[in-house]
């Protein structure tokens, strides 16, 4: 059975495939009937033990558009907040006839465990666990950088020689470590820029270059996208920064940053932005910011990694 948990163990055809595949998906949204058949008489569950409003309804639209059944189920007022276990929770799925289960949870590890478990046949998609990784949101941001970048050439290309620079909260951010892993593997170079206590500990061994201070890695890397993390205070228990006044002035994107850098730089930021926290008004509405197309190639990339596990070449994906 195949999964898509992580992308760390991404091949780089596998990769491309994936964003490839997105390409077609996204055509069929310029369509007059936004469907294809593909996965008719499949169903997928939306297992979401934790709130994300964005994500669900994007994985919901992309199997719609694939004409699969969803059901989608959300911990909270369910089984599982009078305490039934992930197992049990599977195993019910199982029993209910799930072709594919997309899952998001609190912990980090939790889709690796229900994929490799037993408990149920059926491909696994992670759509974030802990701290831990978000593979689909890497994969769209890949593939709106080769949107923007290649200007509509973008189909069989890899991101070679780009530079992207990360700016935020990176400790508790599986965006991050999702993107860097997918970057490196099609041949970005990436820069982490933080407060040392947001980088998490033994990054120095990971593929990045790691920076504190932002308007210097800005001024001397001049790169071609930057991304703004946002800053997670639901998974903070401890004074990360004094203050949000100073986060901003130190690390936000700010109009004076954003008017600095160059005219084709692409901003980023998955999302719900923090405005005025770790970036303007004027950056995120911006026609450099890709932040409503990253919604929108969410749902293209969705429906590729779907019908990749439950009707296509399901060997290029680990």
């Amino acid at each position: 059975m195949r999964h898509l948990l992580t992308t760390k163990h991404l091949s780089r055809d596998a990769a491309i495939q994936i964003l490839d595949v997105a390409e077609d998906m996204a055509d069929v949204a310029n369509r007059e009937v936004k469907k294809l058949p593909a996965l008719r008489g499949k169903t997928v569950v939306n297992l979401f033990f934790e709130d994300s409003t964005r994500t669900r309804i994007s994985f919901e639209a992309a199997a719609k558009r694939l004409s699969a059944d969803v059901i989608n189920f959300s911990a909270k007022g369910s089984s599982v907040s009078k305490g039934e276990s992930l197992k049990d929770t599977a195993q019910t799925l199982a029993a209910m006839g799930a072709d594919a289960v997309v899952i998001r949870h609190q912990s980090s590890g939790a889709p690796q465990v229900l994929a490799e478990s037993g408990w149920i046949d059926a491909p696994i998609v992670n759509a974030g666990d802990g701290t831990h990784e978000h593979p689909t949101q890497a994969l769209l941001d890949a593939f709106t950088m080769r949107r923007r970048l290649y200007n509509g050439q973008s189909r069989g290309r890899d991101l070679d020689g780009v530079g992207v620079v990360i700016v935020g909260d990176i400790l508790h951010s599986r965006v991050a470590r999702s993107n860097l892993w997918l970057l490196e593997t099609l041949g970005a170079h990436v820069t982490f820029v933080a407060p040392a206590t947001l980088v998490p500990l033994g990054a120095e061994t990971w593929p990045v270059a790691i920076s504190y201070d932002l308007d210097a890695t800005l001024a001397a890397e001049k790169p071609d996208v930057v991304m703004m993390l946002r800053i997670q205070s639901e998974r903070m228990n401890a004074a990360f920064f004094p203050n949000a006044r100073e986060y901003s002035r130190e690390w936000g994107l700010d109009d004076v940053r954003f008017a600095a850098l160059p005219t084709d730089t692409i901003v980023m930021h998955p999302g719900p932005m923090n405005r005025g926290l770790e970036i303007s008004a004027a950056a995120a509405d911006s026609a450099q910011s890709t932040v409503l197309e990253q919604v929108t190639n969410g749902v293209s990339i969705r429906m590729a990694a779907l019908y990749l596990l439950l009707s296509g070449d399901r060997e290029a994906l680990l």
